[in-house]
């Protein structure tokens, strides 16, 4: 996995949460392979590749609001959940539910409300 390689797990709110919430983490990872869809889902994932296309971008003036509250796991190399975390806990109220490490990897779950 390189350094920019994230995967983001959503539950709790419904699609359109999903969606708000990979729309602000595209503003530093570009694009994901694609945007939750299924709106009978109870849990949505979306994975970003290398690209570092939007690092520079301002999550935090995107706009995107939440109708209900989404825990969100992001799990990749450390420095992409570093910039993930970083990225959704200045565009949403957020709550740091814990990190854990691997050898290559981390994995920290955020707790987003509206």
């Amino acid at each position: 996995m390189s350094g920019t390689q994230l995967t983001v797990t959503l539950s709790g709110g419904g699609t359109d949460d999903a969606r708000a919430v990979v729309r602000v983490l595209e503003g530093t990872f570009g694009a994901p392979d694609e945007l939750p869809t299924d709106e009978n889902a109870t849990v949505h994932m979306a994975t970003f590749g290398d690209s570092e296309a939007g690092f520079a971008g301002s999550a935090a003036a995107s706009g995107e609001r939440l109708s209900a509250p989404v825990t969100v796991t992001v799990q990749g190399a450390p420095e992409a959940v570093r910039r993930a975390s970083d990225t959704l806990t200045r565009a949403f109220t957020a709550r740091d539910d814990g990190v854990a490490s691997g050898d290559q990897e981390q994995e920290r779950q955020l707790l987003l409300v509206p």
